[in-house]
């Protein structure tokens, strides 16, 4: 069984036991449990949902298993001839969840 999930604008193939970096949740704490009620296509090995926009009835819960940084973006621009060069660096935060069940109603 495996859905596909619309999670603050990104859209995530998971299982049952998969574990995800999403976009940062700053108000959950580290074990604390998400309702993700936005599926956009469930596979439940028997039949296929297909959401209009999404699947009614039908939810993930996750749990939080903690927060990170990723690996560091390097932001360049150049513009020949011009002396112009700027090098600026970026880490974006994250928040690693575990599928814990997928539910039908």
């Amino acid at each position: 069984m495996y859905a596909i999930i619309d999670f603050k604008g990104q859209q995530h193939k998971v299982q049952k036991n998969d574990v995800l970096h999403v976009a940062y949740l700053e108000d959950k704490e580290i074990g604390s449990e998400i309702e993700i009620n936005s599926l956009l296509l469930l596979d439940d090995d028997k039949k296929t949902h297909i959401g209009k926009p999404s699947v009614k009835g039908a939810k993930v819960v996750a749990e939080v298993l903690g927060h990170g940084r990723d690996r560091k973006i390097i932001v360049f621009k150049k513009k020949k001839r011009k002396s112009y060069s700027r090098k600026q660096g970026h880490r974006q935060n994250f928040t690693e969840i575990k599928v814990k069940d997928i539910i039908i109603n």
